[in-house]
């Protein structure tokens, strides 16, 4: 590794930060330009104009792209090839508040930060002198500026390198991972103009403490998953003067947060790694005006992580949820009835209610059986007239789907339909199975033992934070998929995975990331010595080992 590396990396990284490039803005092209930019401006690609390219997002009303460039090695006749990934976009920066103007500017947000009251920890930070604080700086255009680093690096001694080097700067990650979806078709394009080996996809998005007072420095083989269980609820209205003649869709509602939210039961687990529990993002009645009738419907969905479970695996775990909580609305509600029956001196008779669950893909097969082709013919007509509304997004389009799908049904009773909402990012979970995984935990786990640093470097299994890498593979088990499809409505319309060609990459992954703190936070910080000496020579002795 070139030990003028460093002040390279971070001269490069605080050019690339000062960029805004907030997610779902035309402004990500910015950044993405220089990016673009920077790879003409270097000797390899003035001599191969076409390694480097813009790769358009698809269908983006903004268009947006991301950039892709490729170093081939002239060191004998090599195939093998690394994927090197980063994303170039960030979060938004309403969060600074006054300090909203300086937070692309780190070394003015510096000083500034010294004016406002901080939690302790990043005071104590931000007074070491040892970080660098701003928006995007940590998540993640130090990785970036890394990645084009070593490219540049090993562009500048093609001759004696061996392999060849894929590098995605990509754009949307933090939104819809629009810029890593366009990129993996044209990873297989590569794959198959240039008979190319791929062993692995290497990311360097951000690496924090998992708890407070945690030092480790991690590099994760694998990550995590995410599917969005969600849930439409048909309750039946009531006057709010005599409200047990009803079923609250909100009551139900709220004993499926209170039986899934920040229940470790539904959390994940491999090798002894676990996944966050599912967080609700999302709870609402679908009542449009007020009046003194109850809610007749109401949704919800949750962020539910994955290190093993399939989406049919999840999707039974949720129904099952579900019908436990809808069970207790029930019981407690009758139990309720009767005291106020008693109370009033009213005859108390068990109310009618039972609590029913069911995939959307049930709900779509017993309306076909009513309806025939009808049901085909407007759920086609509903979906493109969404497609014309573009306040309407993914998650509410699946649930206008399913709404419209239950209206449908002469079927009136209460019930609770289970489905997911976009987005999905399969868990890649390398288990050692296959030569290539068994390749890459090898060479991490000998590069980690290899490094001479005074930090406490270890490996994990699953990068637990959400990220692109997910797209570098997909389940390959039938009922996997189809339940996926079958249960996430408007899949294949408004939300496209390009879910062949992630099965065809099927690449284990890897992320060595940067150390900070505080993404998604005003005090986003990067610590400057592992980020800029050690994370790039891990990085740099992977590739190497790897296509050695």
């Amino acid at each position: 590794m070139n030990k003028n590396w460093s002040k390279k990396i971070e001269a490069l990284t605080l050019e690339l930060a000062e960029i805004p490039s907030v997610v779902g803005t035309k402004e990500e092209n910015n950044v993405v330009e220089r990016v673009y930019e920077k790879f003409k401006e270097m000797e390899y690609f003035k001599k191969h104009p076409g390694m480097v390219k813009y790769i358009p997002v698809k269908n983006d009303p903004l268009g947006r792209k991301s950039v892709m460039a490729m170093v081939k090695g002239q060191k004998g006749n090599s195939k093998k090839t690394l994927v090197l990934i980063g994303h170039t976009d960030t979060v938004g920066v309403s969060d600074y508040g006054v300090l909203k103007d300086y937070a692309t500017k780190p070394l003015e947000l510096t000083e500034k930060l010294k004016e406002v009251s901080l939690p302790e920890e990043a005071l104590k930070d931000l007074e070491s002198g040892e970080y660098l604080f701003g928006r995007g700086i940590f998540d993640m255009k130090c990785g970036v500026a890394t990645l084009m680093t070593i490219v540049e690096s090993i562009s500048d001694n093609v001759e004696d390198f061996e392999g060849n080097i894929v590098f995605a700067a990509v754009c949307d990650e933090e939104g819809n991972s629009g810029g890593m979806l366009s990129v993996v078709p044209e990873l297989i394009k590569l794959q198959e103009t240039e008979d190319f080996e791929y062993l692995a996809v290497i990311d360097m998005d951000y690496s924090a403490p998992r708890y407070d007072g945690d030092n480790t420095r991690y590099v994760y083989v694998g990550t995590v998953g995410k599917l969005m269980p969600s849930f439409y609820i048909v309750g039946s209205e009531a006057h709010g003067g005599d409200p047990f003649k009803g079923l609250d869709p909100n009551h139900i509602s709220s004993a499926i947060v209170e039986e899934i939210d920040f229940n470790t039961k539904y959390c994940d687990e491999a090798e002894g790694e676990v996944t966050v529990p599912p967080i609700s993002l999302r709870q609402q009645d679908l009542k449009p005006e007020y009046s003194v009738q109850t809610a007749k419907t109401s949704y919800l969905y949750f962020n539910s992580g994955t290190h093993s479970s399939t989406p049919d695996q999840m999707m039974e775990r949720v129904i099952d949820g579900a019908t436990l909580a809808f069970q207790k609305v029930v019981d407690n509600l009758n139990t309720e009835y009767r005291k106020y029956c008693q109370a009033n001196g009213f005859p108390y008779e068990k109310l009618p209610w039972e609590p029913r669950v069911m995939a959307y893909e049930e709900l779509y097969e017993k309306v076909k059986e009513e309806k025939g082709q009808e049901v085909d013919r407007m759920m086609d007509e509903l979906s493109n007239n969404l497609l014309e509304d573009p306040n309407i997004d993914e998650r509410l389009l699946a649930l206008k789907m399913v709404e419209t799908l239950h209206n449908m049904w002469s079927d009136k009773n209460p019930v609770v339909i289970v489905y997911f909402s976009p987005p999905y990012y399969p868990h890649i979970y390398v288990k050692g199975e296959s030569p290539l995984e068994k390749k890459l935990l090898n060479v991490v786990t000998e590069v980690i033992e290899g490094m001479d640093s005074d930090y406490d470097i270890e490996m994990k299994k699953f990068y637990p934070y959400i990220s692109d890498l997910s797209y570098a593979a997909a389940p390959r088990e039938e009922n996997a998929v189809d339940s996926l499809k079958n249960n996430m409505p408007g899949f294949g319309i408004k939300y496209n995975l390009p879910i062949e060609e992630m099965q065809k990459l099927n690449l284990p992954v890897v992320n060595i990331g940067p150390f900070g703190k505080d993404a998604h936070k005003f005090t986003e910080r990067l610590e400057k010595d592992y980020s800029f000496n050690i994370a790039p020579k891990l990085i740099y002795e992977t590739i190497i080992n790897l296509l050695r």
